[in-house]
């Protein structure tokens, strides 16, 4: 199961996805709810832990936010917060199930698995992604010449395949999600900020813009800079 581990206190997340994934659960983790609300709110997770003390989007948010746009992703809420008013509010946000720290690892395993029980049950989200239904960003994509395989995380253009940085390979996702719409620097920015192996703030998005053009070459696809709004993947003539 893929999960989305939103936890701003590194020593925790670290301790806390390691044993996810000694448990079989793979882990993305998010510092920040505005790197978990895109995570979630895409098709490929299967699995939300949510912590709401989040910077820049607070946690809370991110569950009404994610229960919107997925309605059968199963959502933990994980947080120091242990009040009843705290409970409820987290509930009624749209939480399948609210653990308050500190806790025990076996605890929140074991509710985490009566909940993807439970979710399988219903054919929910916790369907493995070539099961689940179509929730508008397919696993792998044809675009003219180009071939985005987010399963395989592997790019290619007429058969050879690409090499991008972290960085590229976010951005190139979001272009291609979107494909003929407009993205913001904004939206980038956000994307970005799940990403700590690369350096260089907004100032350097021209920069991967021009990488990633001269790698679509041959494809059929080019980026097209949209003055004051952003920037857009179309085909080229």
């Amino acid at each position: 199961m893929r999960t989305v581990l939103a936890e701003d206190d590194v020593i925790l997340a670290d301790a806390l996805s390691a044993n996810l994934r000694h448990a079989g659960f793979e882990v993305e983790v998010a510092t920040n709810g505005a790197v978990a609300e895109y995570l979630l709110t895409r098709p490929g997770f299967d699995l939300g832990i949510i912590d709401l003390g989040l910077p820049l989007v607070d946690g809370l948010t991110v569950v009404q936010r994610v229960r919107a746009a997925r309605p059968t992703l199963p959502l933990v809420i994980l947080t120091a917060l242990d009040g009843m008013e705290n409970r409820v509010a987290g509930l009624n946000a749209g939480a399948d199930d609210y653990l308050t720290k500190p806790f025990d690892f076996p605890e929140l395993e074991a509710r985490i698995r009566a909940l993807l029980r439970r979710a399988q049950a219903h054919g929910s989200a916790a369907l493995p992604i070539e099961a689940a239904p179509n929730h508008g960003a397919d696993a792998k994509v044809h675009l003219g010449g180009l071939v985005f395989d987010r399963e395989a995380h592997r790019a290619s253009v007429r058969g050879q395949m690409i090499d991008l940085s972290p960085r590229e390979w976010l951005l190139l996702d979001l272009l291609v999600s979107h494909v003929r719409k407009v993205i913001s620097k904004e939206q980038i920015a956000q994307a970005w900020s799940a990403d700590m192996s690369e350096s260089g703030g907004p100032a350097s998005l021209e920069v991967y813009i021009h990488r990633v053009r001269r790698k679509l070459e041959g494809s059929g696809m080019g980026i097209r800079t949209v003055r004051g709004l952003g920037y857009l993947l179309e085909t080229q003539d």
